[in-house]
């Protein structure tokens, strides 16, 4: 088969690989119908994420359809549209049965890696390097799903690839991350970060209850679509300062939820701590580049909620944490727990709610993936969102 694999940063190929085969009871193999870029294989593309090894197939955003199943699956047929989610999970475990999937203690075989990385570990993830499982991802032309009558969700025909493929990932990943804003009916919502996980935390903010929206980018059709799409306000960071802005906005109280889309890339102009993060990063003295969580704090009225979607991978320096304790800030974080939101999400797809496809601007072949990855993180020719169909 056909994939993308990773060959070192700044080097994805589309590669010839085995394809995948069954390999315990409960898997199924798909052939994968469409699969799509994440800002978090960026990542993986700058060479930020550890232990990934040379041709490494990636990709966690995938749908398509079931061809081969395992012998103890039971849910699952041939021929069954499915939308797989990114993460792995048991549905068994202390975690899964919290319905915290994306913590699930049995998914991740190499999960003494992670514990020395981060004291525990976290679920399997898909085409997430070898500390979080090693599984191949689905930027391919098949893909192995593991623990399969646990994760993968049936679409109903009908419905178009494009609108239930971000159920995957940036659906789920936007809707939790409004909802662990801990957002009240009229509340303010700042979101920092107009890429597609932004984009859904601003749509789900109004599901929420949210009375305003404020979109902090400076990408002109990534603050263009928030308008047009999340009705959000707009605030473009190379044009005026965030805190003075949203000082001014919110009459001197701040936003009452923040939301760091952004994650360990942040770009913030010529502010200090953002010129001197990049260079840590550039010469390995960093693995992060925290200004939105350090400008969330700081911008985020007292008492308020800060909700962390935008991954991080290690350390981060100078965070203000006498600042977060004394504003009696709460953050809550974590990777998303795609299972519990997929039912409900999907139902909001199917009644009309909303269209997720809204998100995309390229439509490619696996083929274009190795030149779409550039374009996607130099931002350019109107990229915010690929989806590549096998």
């Amino acid at each position: 088969m056909r994939a993308l694999c990773w060959h070192g940063k700044g080097d994805i190929r589309c590669d010839t690989m085995p394809d995948p085969v069954i390999q315990d009871a409960d898997d199924v193999v798909i052939k994968v119908t469409a699969c799509a870029i994440c800002g978090s294989d960026l990542h993986l593309y700058d060479g930020y994420m550890p232990t990934m090894e040379s041709g490494d197939i990636l990709g966690h955003e995938t749908m398509g359809e079931v061809i081969e199943i395992g012998s103890g699956v039971s849910k699952l047929k041939v021929g069954d549209r499915v939308v797989v989610p990114f993460n792995i999970a048991c549905g068994e475990c202390f975690f899964c049965k919290k319905s915290m999937f994306s913590l699930c203690d049995r998914s991740n075989p190499n999960a003494e890696m992670a514990r020395k990385a981060m004291g525990h570990s976290p679920s399997g993830l898909f085409g997430y390097s070898h500390m979080l499982g090693g599984f191949a991802g689905g930027q391919a032309e098949y893909l192995r799903v593991p623990y399969a009558d646990v994760g993968p969700i049936k679409v109903p025909d009908g419905i178009p690839d494009e609108q239930v493929l971000f159920l995957s990932d940036i659906f789920p990943t936007g809707y939790m991350a409004a909802e662990n804003a801990e957002i009240e009916p009229g509340d303010t919502v700042a979101v920092w970060g107009a890429g597609p996980v932004g984009q859904f935390a601003m749509q789900s903010a109004w599901m929420l209850g949210a009375g305003r929206v404020i979109a902090i980018d400076n990408v002109p059709e990534r603050l263009q679509m928030a308008a047009t799409y999340g009705k959000a306000e707009l605030i473009n960071f190379d044009e005026v300062d965030v805190y003075d802005r949203l000082m001014e906005m919110t009459k001197g109280r701040g936003p009452d939820r923040c939301i760091d889309a952004v994650g360990a890339e942040a770009h913030a102009g010529g502010s200090v701590d953002a010129v001197v993060d990049k260079i840590k990063a550039a010469v390995f003295l960093g693995t992060d580049r925290p200004h939105v969580l350090r400008e969330a704090i700081m911008c985020c009225r007292k008492g308020g909620t800060i909700s962390m979607p935008g991954v991080y991978i290690g350390f981060l320096d100078k965070l203000p944490i006498g600042a977060l304790m004394n504003k009696g800030i709460t953050i809550r974080t974590g990777q998303t727990h795609t299972h519990r939101y997929l039912a409900p999400l999907l139902e909001k797809i199917i009644g009309g709610e909303i269209d997720p496809s809204f998100v995309i601007t390229h439509r490619a072949t696996l083929e274009d993936g190795p030149g779409l990855y550039k374009t996607f993180r130099d931002k350019e020719d109107g990229c915010i969102k690929v989806v590549m169909k096998p």
